[in-house]
Order: structure tokens, then sequence, then C-alpha cells
């Protein structure tokens, strides 16, 4: 991990700490604040641009209590219909 990452990240002892794996947010640490509760299942960032939206979807892989990492989740293949039939 980066100086750079580890700045800002001092965690209390019922906060979690959450790391991102893949896409865009790889390599973010977030600290979780206790009074938000427990970590989402699944966290949904969409990236707005010039172009079409980009969503990436992370799912949360608990390590130990107040632990865990996002990973995230490969992309969903969609059959492309066939205009010919």
């Amino acid at each position: 991990m980066s100086e750079d990452a580890a700045v800002g990240t001092d965690a209390g002892t019922d906060d979690a700490v959450l790391l991102f794996v893949g896409g865009p947010l790889d390599g973010r640490v977030e600290i979780r604040a206790a009074r938000h509760g427990e970590p989402l299942p699944t966290v949904t960032h969409v990236h707005l641009h010039d172009g079409p939206k980009v969503v990436h979807r992370y799912d949360l892989e608990p390590l130990t209590d107040g632990v865990g990492v996002y990973n995230l989740r490969p992309p969903v293949r969609r059959p492309v219909r066939d205009e010919a039939d």
C-alpha cells in the first residue's frame, strides 16, 4: 500500500476497514464509521462522462470482524440479438 493511501485511515475499534480490488476503485481504502452500521453487501460505482455511463459493482468479502474486501464483480455477458431473424 502506498503512503498516500494510508493517509487519514485511522479507524476506531468498531469501524470497518474496507479495501476495493479491481476496476476504477482499485486500491481505495474506506473507513466506514460504526455509526453507519454494517458494510453493505454490494457497492455500485457509476462513472458518468461524455460517453455512456459505466457501472461497476463490488461484492463484499468479509475477512475478519471489521475488515473486508470489495471485489469487482465480473461483467455480465448479455447475448446479442441477431437482427437477421
